[in-house]
């Protein structure tokens, strides 16, 4: 017994520094969960929904997951909860802004990197797109971003988060063509969730300053 018991401790130790290995890889700006998040104050978002994704079944089926809506609604909350459900089951996975992707690979370019660059994205099961939409690109860095997504369509799952309804979403990519190809592929088979339009910071800093008078 005491053989069986110290093995299933070296198995939960060896499981365990394995999902950590996978979030430190992520490179997840801050860790938040889904058990943390509060429905209640986003009653747009549907809970059902977001425990299947949890779950990770869009990842085997290569999905997209589009999560929109204003700023302070838990689209980022929802992604980087997401990602940990997935680093949980140990997938590779990645975390990163739209502006932080494009500038790497823009940098990658300029050091004749971008193949390299290029197929280590490929490699992750997983990655989340943040902040799409936040700031306008340029058209290289467009074009960057329509590659990386273009080679994951059908391919490997993608989480992107946008504050802009898709018919705004020229107003961040110069090419109306680009844009176009780029909704095909991000739509394509998503589960596309609207968060609102009410920013649950501000109504948190509100009823803080109500409980203070």
């Amino acid at each position: 017994m005491c053989v069986i018991w110290r093995r299933q401790v070296e198995c939960e130790e060896r499981d365990r520094h394995a999902v950590e290995n996978r979030v430190r890889d992520a490179q997840i700006p801050r860790v938040k969960t889904l058990e943390d998040f509060d429905y209640s104050k986003t009653p747009m978002v549907p809970a059902g929904r977001i425990r299947e994704l949890a779950e990770g079944g869009y990842i085997d089926r290569s999905e997209p997951v589009v999560l929109i809506g204003d700023s302070g609604t838990g689209k980022t909350h929802l992604a980087t909860g997401l990602c940990l459900a997935a680093c949980r089951q140990k997938r590779r996975v990645r975390f990163t802004t739209a502006a932080g992707l494009v500038n790497e690979l823009i940098e990658a370019k300029q050091q004749n990197q971008v193949r390299r660059v290029m197929a280590k994205w490929q490699k992750y099961e997983l990655i989340v797109v943040d902040e799409l939409g936040y700031v306008p690109l340029a058209e290289i860095g467009a074009e960057f971003l329509f590659q990386v997504v273009s080679d994951r369509a059908e391919r490997a799952a993608l989480i992107v988060t946008t504050n802009l309804p898709f018919s705004e979403w020229t107003s961040v990519f110069p090419n109306p063509r680009l844009c176009k190809a780029l909704l095909d592929r991000v739509t394509d088979r998503a589960h596309i969730l609207d968060t609102g339009k009410e920013s649950y910071r501000f109504m948190r800093t509100k009823e803080g300053r109500q409980k203070t008078r």
